[in-house]
């Protein structure tokens, strides 16, 4: 796969209301967990990573407001480029979540452009599928960028945990992490955007370029009683890498989706166990939510904006990154990342 190059990043969470906020918050380990308006079995209040909009606002409106935030941020990185001819690929929670607001999928994309007063490429569209609909996303993205249907390609992830029907649907799974749950994930809402354009030819100019894209199943997911054996993670890893024509060798630590739970957790020990074939020194293993929740279709964006800032700002453990996620059902995803020069990339 030819490179794709990450021109530019925006972000709204719980920490801040643009990317540099909220990279250096996230490098700091800084959190706005704080409890919110529900409460959970037990008569708790359920802490949660909320936006702070003013005006407040919620529903599909704070979710239409947060993306606007997020890709204005991007649009100066367009430079000359009308943003009518520039594609906007929109990541949504999956279709069958509970508390999930009716007809977001036909109107998100309409009530953005109106939020920020133009209109984007008819090239645009909506995928719902969670966190493993953000690589989604970004795979589609760097096809129309290949083929060449589009010079720049804008990927949105909006997403909020924060509506009474999820929270409830969690809680009664014990998925959430309560007084009395320790093994579960704080909610959360964000926003991101990359903008994507082919990587520049310069051999000097550095950029954070997309190389390659992975997908598996892993059929012993959180609910089902399969012996765990990350197959499907693994696998997935593996596709990423081959994909990108790279190894472990070429990476330099993990970005993940992991909330909190030890599935998670275990299911990236036991991927990177059996995938590498010779132990790394070190090899770190990034995850956001640690400091603004758990945010679905939102996190992939957010991970490659922090990823992204991590590179440019030297403070990355090394120029290449690993990136994988999963949905609660068997879906898994991965994609490599590297922060390099045109030089090394066709090098």
């Amino acid at each position: 796969m030819k490179p794709i190059a990450v021109v530019a990043t925006g972000m709204v969470s719980g920490v801040g209301f643009d990317a540099p906020s909220n990279c250096a918050a996230i490098r700091c380990a800084i959190d706005n967990f704080q409890e919110t308006r529900f409460i959970d079995r037990q008569g708790e209040w359920i802490i949660a990573s909320e936006v702070p909009l003013d005006p407040p606002s919620r529903g599909r409106s704070k979710l239409v407001r947060m993306a606007a935030l997020a890709i204005s941020e991007c649009l100066p990185g367009l430079g000359a480029t009308p943003v009518e001819q520039v594609p906007l690929v929109v990541s949504l929670a999956e279709a069958e979540r509970p508390g999930r607001f009716q007809g977001l999928d036909s109107s998100i994309l309409e009530a953005i452009a109106q939020e920020l007063g133009f209109q984007f490429s008819n090239q645009s569209g909506v995928i719902k599928n969670g966190t493993v609909g953000g690589v989604q996303a970004l795979d589609f993205a760097a096809r129309m960028i290949l083929e060449q249907t589009a010079s720049h390609v804008l990927v949105v992830g909006v997403d909020t945990y924060l509506v009474a029907a999820t929270l409830m649907h969690l809680d009664d799974n014990y998925r959430l992490l309560t007084p009395a749950n320790s093994n579960g994930f704080i909610p959360g809402e964000a926003a991101a955007a990359v903008l994507l354009r082919a990587a520049a030819p310069s051999p000097t100019s550095l950029e954070f370029v997309l190389q390659g894209f992975g997908y598996g199943r892993e059929p012993a997911t959180l609910s089902s009683e399969e012996p765990f054996k990350a197959d499907g993670m693994s696998a997935t890893i593996m596709q990423a890498l081959q994909h990108a024509g790279c190894s472990y060798d070429d990476v330099d630590y993990r970005m993940t989706d992991i909330s909190g739970e030890q599935y998670a957790f275990k299911e990236a020990s036991l991927a990177a166990a059996r995938t590498m074939k010779k132990v790394k020194p070190e090899f770190d293993l990034w995850h956001p939510a640690d400091c603004i929740g758990e945010v679905g279709a939102a996190m992939v964006p957010c991970m490659l904006t922090v990823a992204t800032a991590a590179a440019k700002k030297e403070y990355a453990p090394g120029d290449g990154v690993l990136f994988h996620c999963a949905n609660d059902d068997e879906q898994r995803a991965a994609f490599v990342g590297r922060y390099m020069n045109a030089e090394k990339q066709h090098g």
